[in-house]
């Protein structure tokens, strides 16, 4: 976790761009490969790029790796957010609740 948030305070200071390049190496860290806020950053530093498709991706994945139905909805947000922007042209990963 220490690399990610420093990964998010470069990215802060030096641009989201930087930031991306420092969670390059979280990919092949077992610790934190496959954990939702991987991927949660990495949506939003690819967001503050500018690039509005990539972080649909990521932010789905982010959604369906948590346990929390609030960070699931907030995720789940920001893809809709983004893709409405795009035209709505992604598919939904996690079920609605009923």
């Amino acid at each position: 976790m220490v690399t990610l948030n420093h990964a998010i305070a470069t990215a802060m200071v030096d641009g989201p761009s930087r930031g991306l390049e420092l969670l390059q190496s979280l990919d092949s860290d077992v610790r934190l490969a496959e954990h939702y806020r991987l991927d949660a950053v990495r949506a939003h530093l690819l967001e503050m790029t500018g690039d509005h498709e990539s972080p649909v991706r990521h932010y789905r994945s982010a959604a369906s790796r948590t346990t929390s139905i609030p960070e699931q909805d907030y995720l789940m947000a920001q893809a809709a957010r983004l893709e409405e922007g795009l035209g709505g042209t992604g598919e939904e990963t996690i079920a609605p609740r009923s």
